[in-house]
């Protein structure tokens, strides 16, 4: 009894309930489909979730990290498209080897993060418009390689791309499996580094961090660096779901993993939430994309309404969040 008290207190708190309004929604969600709808409870059906959004959740969990410091990253959906459109031009145009290619992408996504972490730390730009520029920056750089879909015919990718990893009665990709190590690396660095609790102090207040001595403004530029190198890793994952480059893919995907990341907890204030949060965020908007594909009258467009209408109301829940918290302060 003792220790469901003690839950309860902790569910109670501010940090956590953002997390557990999240959980709800996405057993309700999941409840909501396998009543409905036959065949929804299915293994393969959850692991094509991870199997759809493993890029998204990379992506997110980039974004992530920004959004704790109080930043924020609006570059990567440009970012991945710029990958994808490099990466099939240096294979099928330049001949390249597949392994220094995906190698040189992930250069150059740390390269971009940076650029953008500069641009944040020492020229004092808002982290919006820095991002914008990198954003237009982005996107403009994929025309300038092709004005045209490039198709990846490198066999390495294709077999990357065509493999399947057996779990009991269903299959996930590598890509997945890309995805799962980066969700497990990234919660350790948060909860379990100096640089991830420094990141939690300069989102909680930053000039608090400042007076504290720690290094504010390498820790952001490494954030978004960081959030770079995420970008550059989901463009590599997406180039495997695609097999193609082109210069209108993942258009609006800085929405979507935001929107992961806020439905998933992660406080738009910065300093609070939590990496699962945004890997349920991410499941969460798979789900309600799963229910709109299984009902078969719906347009594809309303996963975007009925996500939009989350992340108003997860919004006001922040804000809600943040009221409790201020009057417990005063």
């Amino acid at each position: 009894m003792q220790s469901l008290l003690v839950l309860k207190n902790k569910i109670l708190q501010t940090k956590y309930l953002p997390i557990f309004v999240t959980i709800i929604l996405f057993l309700g969600l999941c409840a909501f489909g396998t009543f409905k709808y036959t065949g929804f409870f299915r293994l393969q059906t959850f692991l094509n979730l991870l199997i759809d959004n493993a890029f998204l959740l990379i992506t997110a969990i980039g974004v992530t990290f920004v959004l704790i410091t109080g930043g924020i990253d609006i570059s990567v959906g440009a970012v991945i498209a710029l990958i994808c459109m490099l990466s099939a031009d240096l294979l099928e145009n330049k001949g390249w080897n597949p392994w220094i290619v995906i190698l040189f992408m992930l250069i150059i996504g740390c390269i971009f993060g940076t650029l953008m972490g500069v641009l944040v730390t020492k020229f004092k730009i808002q982290p919006f418009i820095a991002t914008l520029a990198g954003m237009f920056l982005a996107r403009g750089l994929c025309y300038l390689v092709s004005i045209d879909t490039i198709t990846i015919s490198n066999e390495t990718y294709a077999k990357i791309s065509q493999a399947r990893i057996k779990i009991g009665n269903g299959f996930v990709s590598w890509s997945v499996i890309i995805a799962l190590v980066v969700l497990i690396l990234a919660i350790y660095i948060l909860q379990y580094t100096k640089f991830g609790r420094t990141i939690y102090a300069i989102g909680g207040n930053e000039q608090s961090a400042r007076l504290m001595g720690l290094p504010v403004d390498r820790t952001k530029i490494l954030v978004y660096t960081l959030s770079g190198f995420c970008s550059a890793l989901a463009g590599v994952v997406f180039s495997f779901y695609m097999l193609s480059g082109y210069g209108q893919h993942t258009v609006g995907l800085e929405m979507d993993a935001i929107a992961s990341a806020v439905i998933g907890g992660i406080m738009l204030t910065g300093g609070v939430g939590y990496v699962f949060g945004t890997l349920l965020g991410v499941l969460t908007q798979g789900v309600i994309q799963t229910i709109i594909t299984f009902e078969g009258t719906l347009s594809s467009w309303w996963t975007k309404i009925v996500i939009a209408a989350l992340l108003c109301l997860f919004i006001i829940l922040q804000r809600i969040f943040i009221i409790i918290k201020d009057r417990k302060t005063a």
